[in-house]
């Protein structure tokens, strides 16, 4: 059985990953294309990390990118994009829902995202269900 700190670890495995592919499907849906430029004012990292985080996301089936030219989302990245907004639309809207100011709701929700559990996320929609 896996303990806490394993599903730790894990999550913080894709972090990075699911933080990028958000990124590049909002910068593609306020612009035609996303180059390293792009992301590395948007991520406020290096042009280098940047780099070094596109080549491995590209090895994982997750951005397609040329060497000199835009990166994009694969299927892969677009439905990792789309589960990540997701999760955090959800913790957000919690988060506010029972009364953390929106500035701290919003810093809290990027970092919580990546770590909720399925069971945890279920009882939140279904909390502000109702």
């Amino acid at each position: 059985m896996p303990t806490p700190f394993s599903k730790t670890r894990a999550d913080h495995a894709t972090e990075t990953a699911e933080d990028y592919v958000e990124a590049i499907s909002d910068i593609l849906n306020r612009q035609s294309e996303c180059r390293v430029k792009d992301l590395a004012r948007f991520m406020d990292v290096s042009h280098v990390t940047v780099t070094r985080t596109l080549q491995r996301l590209s090895g994982e089936g997750l951005v397609d990118k040329d060497r000199y030219g835009p990166c994009r989302l694969t299927e892969q990245g677009r439905r990792m994009a789309r589960q990540a907004r997701e999760r955090h639309a959800i913790v957000l809207a919690f988060l506010q829902h029972i009364g953390v100011p929106e500035h701290e709701a919003i810093e809290d929700a990027e970092g919580i995202e990546h770590h909720v559990g399925k069971a945890t996320l279920s009882a939140m929609r279904q909390h502000l269900d109702h």
